[in-house]
């Protein structure tokens, strides 16, 4: 176990204690009245281009996306920046194929948005189910790494402190979520953004002063230390040179990255089509910088920590950030490199509990509105304050489902639920929105079909790959049920997703005119800019 010094973690103990305080603070003066429906899932679309932005890359720059972005660079080379490139096309395919309509046709949540198109309580079941298995397993797979994390940086090496760890952190995201709603876990996220920026851009700066701002020396630094020779900066070191596996891999984080339902729940909360495209921008600007940035702090973990210190700090290099700003400091580190370390790890904190709290929201929302008030209840409609109620239960049952799968599977590599996430979203999310958004002709039963087909063959294909067994790094190392030779299922499932919608709507066509019609009737509100108007014909 890396050991850091006892001012460190000493002030790194204080600074959680304080971002505690300070974020509940925050939840509690921004969180909704008891019975604002409108204010816990919008926010009242109060916030302005550059808080909403901040809020969206504070959602899309999650826990993973941090620490496995600069561990996969520090281990991997030229690998991981085309990953961290695909996670920022992601966003921009988003900025300008999706942002607008989603904004324009929907209310709430992701149901609303098919429901524009195909009213009907199954579309709406439907919906709720594949939220569910595309946000889930995130949550869990972020609750799970963070009992070790904390006990790297506090210095407690205990099982009941990582478990403890766990279930504390899962109570705080309930808390977000249930208390904050919309607006409250955006704040949370904004400041989640700025103390990330402050301290990767610092790190960032360290790592070039120590190789005199030449970049070249930085990487023949980084290809030195990470013990790969050449190949470090050359495609395959990551896949084995299997170029199907790559492509798979890249293909389903740029299409499943940037449509999960926590990131496109904040194209909800935008005051309008204009402030959706200034919003947008603001994300991806602050995502550009901040993958530059996980960028030269991967290069310098490679280059001043190594391959092998890494490595026997933890397998998938996601201690790397702490460990390159433990490096950077020194054995006898001064009062302002004390402080910087803090600074990292109260990032580091910050960013897992906006992540989970984000995330957990989405998956309350969905449940409310989407499951219970529009899915189950077919003819009487709830009260704003009794929905509103449901939503943080909700968040609260969600919650304790994660933290008791997050402690029971602490021991393993689940890095399975990150890839099955992000699958899910590129092969039965993207294709829903895109035929659901721009093809007049889909219908009601290709929806389905879209959703159903491509969330199976994500699951089946990733139960079957080498991350789930077969190998070293795979949630069962000693057991090999491994039938499927990729990595990730997005090379098959990406394509199956929207074949299956495309086959059922052109073979199943019972209510083809109609469908045809009503998107003629709502093609302007979609396409045009302008608000959607959602009637209880979209239940």
């Amino acid at each position: 176990m890396t050991e850091f010094s006892s001012g460190a973690q000493t002030m790194s103990l204080i600074a959680f204690i304080a971002v505690i305080t300070v974020t509940l603070l925050v939840c509690v003066m921004t969180g909704p009245d008891h019975d604002d429906l409108g204010e816990f899932y919008t926010g009242y679309r109060s916030l302005s281009p550059i808080q909403s932005g901040l809020a969206i890359a504070g959602d899309y720059i999650s826990a993973g996306t941090v620490l496995g972005t600069i561990g996969i660079i520090a281990l991997l080379g030229f690998d991981g920046i085309t990953l961290t490139l695909s996670t920022v096309l992601s966003l921009v395919l988003m900025m300008f194929l999706l942002a607008e309509p989603l904004r324009n046709a929907s209310r709430f949540t992701m149901g609303d948005v098919f429901t524009h198109r195909a009213p009907g309580s199954v579309v709406r079941i439907t919906a709720a189910m594949v939220t569910l298995a595309a946000l889930l397993p995130l949550v869990i797979f972020q609750l799970a790494g963070a009992g070790d994390l904390l006990s790297v940086v506090l210095g407690f090496d205990s099982d009941g402190f990582k478990t403890g760890a766990i279930v504390f952190l899962g109570l705080l995201m309930i808390a977000y979520a249930a208390i904050g709603g919309m607006k409250g876990t955006a704040f949370i996220q904004i400041v989640k953004t700025v103390v990330l920026l402050g301290a990767a851009t610092a790190i960032a700066v360290l790592v070039l002063k120590r190789f005199d701002f030449s970049l070249p020396a930085l990487l023949d630094a980084a290809k030195k230390g990470s013990g790969a020779g050449d190949a470090y900066l050359a495609s395959g070191l990551q896949f084995g040179g299997d170029d199907f596996d790559m492509i798979g891999t890249q293909m389903t984080v740029v299409m499943g990255a940037a449509v999960l339902p926590h990131i496109t729940m904040r194209m909800f909360s935008s005051r309008s089509a204009t402030a959706v495209r200034r919003s947008l921008s603001w994300a991806v600007s602050t995502v550009v910088v901040t993958c530059l940035l996980l960028a030269v702090i991967g290069f310098g973990a490679a280059a001043i920590v190594g391959h092998a210190g890494l490595v026997a700090s933890d397998p998938q290099g996601q201690t790397a950030f702490l460990m390159v700003s433990q490096a950077l400091s020194g054995t006898d580190p001064s009062t302002v490199e004390t402080l910087l370390f803090t600074a990292v790890a109260t990032a580091v904190f910050l960013t897992l509990l906006a992540s989970v709290a984000g995330i957990t929201l989405a998956c309350a929302n969905t449940l409310a509105h989407d499951l219970i008030a529009h899915g189950l209840r077919r003819k009487a409609t709830l009260k704003h304050s009794t929905e509103m109620a449901i939503a943080r239960t909700a968040a609260a049952a969600v919650g304790l489902v994660a933290i008791t799968c997050a402690a029971a599977s602490r021991h393993l590599n689940l890095q399975a639920l990150l890839t099955l996430s992000f699958c899910v979203g590129a092969s039965a999310i993207a294709p829903a929105l895109v035929y659901s958004l721009f093809w007049r002709r889909y219908t009601r039963a290709g929806l389905l079909a879209t959703l159903i087909v491509g969330t199976t063959a994500s699951i089946a294909l990733t139960i079957g790959s080498n991350l789930v067994s077969g190998s070293p790094q795979s949630i069962f190392p000693d057991h090999d049920f491994n039938w499927f030779p990729f990595t990730t299922s997005g090379i098959v499932s990406v394509p199956l997703g929207f074949l299956a919608g495309w086959l059922t709507t052109v073979l199943y066509d019972r209510d083809a005119a109609d469908q045809h019609r009503r998107y003629e009737e709502l093609e302007p509100t979609i396409l045009a800019g302008t608000p959607a108007t959602v009637g209880s014909n979209t239940s």
